[in-house]
C-alpha cells in the first residue's frame, strides 16, 4: 500500500524572549491509507506540534508533509480536526453545527436535499441521529464529542486528525467512544492520526503507535506495530498475551526510557513505584 501522508524530517523552532527553542528535531513518518496511528508521550513532547503542523496550523521550520504528494501548507477540509473541546457553537442545534461544516464544503457541489441527507447520515454514524436537533447545553459531554466527530467527519477527510478527544470524558463514555470510533474506521477507512496520553487506548484502537522522546528538540523515539485481530474487543483482550506485551512495551518506553522527572513542591515525597496494571494515563 502506497504512502497517504509523509511527514519528512520536519524540525519545529519557535521564537522566544530567550532565544529560539526547538520543539521537534527531525520527526519523519510515512502513513499508509486506512492507518490508525498514536501519537504518545509525556507532556511538552511536541505531539500537538506535529498534529499542528499536518493540519496546516503551523509550518514547519524545516522539512514538511506531504498528502497525496502535494505539500501542506494551510488548512484545508481533507484534513479534519476533533479537539479535546469540542469548540461546538452553543446557540446552534447539532445539526447545524455539522451543517456549516457541510455548507462549507460541499455547497456547490451538493443540492440542498443532498446536503441534508449527508448531515443525517454522519448523525446516524455517531449515534447521536435522536438529538439532532438539541443544543450543546441540552447534550452531554460524550454527545457533544460525537456531533464534533461528525462535523469533522462530514467534511470527508482523507486524515482525521484527532487531539486527546475523549481527555475529559469518564471512563465508562470514553470507553463507548473508543468502540464507536473503532465501528467508524472499519466502515470508513479513515486514516486516523490521534493524540492520547492513555497507553490502554492507544493498543486498542492503534495499528501503530508513535511514541515521542521528551522535549526539547523531540522526536520519534519508537514505533510500536499492533498486530491486534480487527474488531478488538476490549473484554477478550485484558487477557490477551500480546495485547499486554504491547501495553508493557509502551509503558516501559515511557517509565523507563524516557522516564519524565517533574518538579516537586517542597515538602512532598518524590513517587517512584512501578506502574499497577491499571488503566494508565501519562501526565
Amino acid at each position: 500500500m502506497s504512502t497517504l501522508l509523509n511527514i519528512s524530517k520536519i524540525d519545529m523552532v519557535f521564537p522566544t524572549p530567550n532565544g529560539d527553542f526547538t520543539a521537534l528535531k527531525e520527526v519523519d513518518l510515512q502513513i499508509k491509507k486506512g492507518e490508525f496511528i498514536s501519537l504518545i508521550g509525556h507532556s511538552g513532547c511536541g505531539k500537538s506540534t506535529v498534529l499542528n503542523i499536518v493540519a496546516g496550523i503551523h509550518q514547519a521550520t524545516k522539512g514538511g508533509v506531504l498528502l497525496n504528494n502535494k505539500e501542506v501548507l494551510e488548512p484545508g477540509p481533507e484534513r479534519a480536526v476533533v479537539f479535546q473541546n469540542h469548540s461546538l457553537l452553543p446557540w446552534l442545534t447539532a445539526y447545524q453545527n455539522v451543517e456549516l461544516a457541510v455548507d462549507q464544503v460541499f455547497k456547490k457541489t451538493f443540492t440542498a436535499p443532498e446536503r441534508k441527507e449527508w448531515i443525517e447520515h454522519n448523525l446516524k454514524l455517531v449515534h447521536m441521529e435522536h438529538a439532532m436537533h438539541k443544543r450543546p447545553d441540552e447534550i452531554s459531554g460524550g454527545m457533544k464529542q460525537r456531533v464534533g466527530i461528525a462535523r469533522a467527519l462530514a467534511m470527508k477527510p482523507e486524515v482525521l486528525l484527532m487531539d486527546e478527544p475523549f481527555g475529559a470524558l469518564d471512563a465508562l463514555t470514553r470507553a463507548h467512544m473508543q468502540d464507536s470510533l473503532m465501528d467508524i474506521q472499519e466502515e470508513l477507512n479513515n486514516t486516523v492520526i490521534m493524540i492520547t496520553h492513555d497507553v490502554d487506548e492507544a493498543v486498542l484502537l492503534s495499528d501503530r503507535i508513535i511514541m515521542m522522546t521528551n522535549g526539547p528538540a523531540a522526536t520519534i523515539g519508537e514505533v510500536l506495530e499492533v498486530d491486534l485481530p480487527r474488531p478488538r474487543d476490549r473484554l477478550s483482550l485484558a487477557q490477551d498475551v500480546e495485547y499486554n506485551r504491547l501495553r508493557s512495551a509502551v509503558l516501559t518506553f515511557l517509565y523507563e526510557k524516557q522516564r519524565k522527572v517533574e518538579p516537586l513542591n517542597h515538602g512532598q515525597k518524590k513517587q517512584q513505584n512501578a506502574p499497577t496494571n491499571k488503566k494508565v494515563d501519562v501526565a
